[in-house]
């Protein structure tokens, strides 16, 4: 049943992909990351940024996005969103955040950070520009439609490749590690009362999965940060909640241990089946197994806050994310039948955390971490790069006075409520912080050496700053908005269709 299963679906995709190429769709972008990574930011960024460059005057010169070739040689000549392509996907709501990011009608003072990904959603850009080479040159353009989803569900697609019984075995070993061990006491002391035999109960089955969700949701929090944690549904159900296909958890399975029909286990591993073929495989045929180009956004610093088990756990979760990707060189006859994803783009955001002086460092340990997934990648001939960036720039830098010494630091408005040495702030006046060093070497991080202050070694956490205030705009239209090597990620991403 599987390989027909298998079958039916690579026949779906594949004629998914031929109306995608007839009807002229240009190029799929798939933006993820885990949770708080900064997805929807960079999406915002990205588009409000691409539909005012064609109309950068002397106020904004092309200096303000230089790696961006089209636009640095002053070939784009327009940008222009186009009308909902999927009619069974959500619109990215572009204008509500970029209102959020800029304070919108009530103006900078009411300026914070939009709602962040809980669920896929699409958008479709026209980019027009003049062709520089080949035989086409002259007036062109290119349909990208981008493609926002939560990373934790990527971390899903392993799943289809795992019965019941494997993954509770994972899981449970997991479980047992020094980091989540203590975490998981309260599920795993309900789980050890339990008979996998006994009869199917739905109540047993509602408290196992609750305590296993409350276990997910606390190996996420800030203080663990925690990646590798499907299923990913079980964090950002949607409409789903409560439902049986997310209404199930582990359980003790011997390895070729079949569970008797009508019991716990059964019950357990049926709706686990049902997680895979009505959650997780529908995804993966309708949405990501069309994508051309991905990025893959990654909160470091808040791996590196947590300790060296957080940073090995994002390594593994990065290694898992490359698994799911079908990576390869890109070719017409793959592109009229079965899209790979020829590029893929590794970006550790929040770069505005720390000083200039760090972000080839941060760059480094990302490519650490990801280094087992680019060498997967580059076997099949996909390009693969890593950054260090900020889709929006919520500090500036500044030199500081610390006893005797200068010190490069960052400067910034604090959120509301955020609290820094004692001292909670109100959302408003700048503060500026030393935002510690990263190491020169990328492997002291997996040893908990990560960040060094001016008192030296110290559990550092960074700051949660506000949103800037965009540069003045024309016509109501909010003005730019700074960035880090926004543009950098746009010309791998893009810029080889825009020659």
């Amino acid at each position: 049943m599987s390989l027909i299963a298998d079958l039916y679906q690579d026949t779906r995709i594949a004629a998914r992909s031929v109306a995608d190429y007839v009807t002229g769709n240009g190029l799929r972008l798939g933006v993820t990351g885990l949770s708080r990574a900064g997805k929807t930011v960079f999406i915002t960024a990205l588009v409000h940024h691409l539909t005012r460059l064609a109309q950068a005057s002397a106020a904004e010169p092309r200096r303000s996005f230089p790696v961006f070739r089209v636009h640095a040689e002053g070939r784009l000549t327009g940008a222009r969103l186009e009308p909902q392509p999927d009619d069974d996907v959500p619109r990215f709501a572009i204008e509500d955040h970029v209102a959020a990011l800029t304070g919108g009608a009530a103006g900078p003072d009411a300026r914070r950070w939009p709602e962040s990904t809980r669920r896929i959603s699409e958008l479709r850009l026209t980019i027009a520009f003049e062709r520089s080479a080949g035989w086409r040159k002259g007036p062109s353009s290119l349909t990208l439609d981008i493609v926002d989803y939560p990373g934790e569900w990527l971390l899903d697609l392993p799943l289809l490749g795992k019965d019941y019984g494997q993954w509770s075995r994972e899981t449970l070993e997991a479980s047992q590690s020094a980091a989540r061990a203590p975490l998981a006491a309260p599920w795993r002391g309900f789980l050890a009362s339990l008979d996998a035999h006994a009869q199917a109960s739905e109540e047993t089955a509602r408290k196992a999965a609750d305590l296993f969700t409350d276990y997910l949701r606390a190996c996420r929090a800030d203080k663990y940060a925690l990646s590798t944690l499907p299923p990913g549904r079980f964090l950002m159900p949607g409409d789903m909640e409560g439902s049986p296909a997310l209404t199930f958890a582990p359980l003790p399975m011997a390895e070729g241990e079949t569970a008797p029909h009508g019991s716990l286990a059964a019950m357990m591993a049926r709706r686990y089946d049902a997680y895979r073929n009505h959650v997780v495989r529908p995804f993966f045929r309708d949405h990501f197994a069309r994508l051309d180009r991905q990025i893959v956004l990654v909160d470091a610093l808040s791996a590196l806050n947590s300790g060296p088990a957080a940073v090995r756990d994002l390594e593994t979760a990065m290694t898992d994310v490359m698994t799911a990707f079908r990576a390869g060189r890109s070719s017409l006859l793959s592109t009229i039948l079965r899209p790979r994803i020829d590029r893929i783009l590794f970006a550790a955001t929040k770069a505005d955390h720390l000083h200039h002086s760090s972000h080839d460092r941060l760059e480094a340990i990302l490519r650490m971490l990801v280094q087992r997934a680019i060498v997967r990648a580059q076997d099949v001939g996909a390009k693969v790069d890593v950054i260090a960036l900020a889709a929006v720039r919520a500090t500036r830098e500044a030199a500081v006075r610390h006893g005797s010494e200068t010190l490069d630091a960052i400067v910034g408005v604090p959120l509301a409520g955020e609290t820094l040495n004692g001292e909670t702030f109100d959302g408003h006046g700048e503060v500026a912080l030393f935002p510690g060093v990263l190491p020169a070497d990328p492997r002291l991080v997996f040893r908990g050496d990560s960040i060094a202050t001016p008192e030296g070694e110290a559990d550092w956490r960074f700051a949660r700053f506000r949103p800037p205030i965009a540069k003045p705009g024309v016509d109501g239209v909010p003005g730019a908005l700074p960035h880090i090597r926004l543009d950098r990620a746009l010309e791998f991403l893009v810029g080889d269709r825009l020659l």
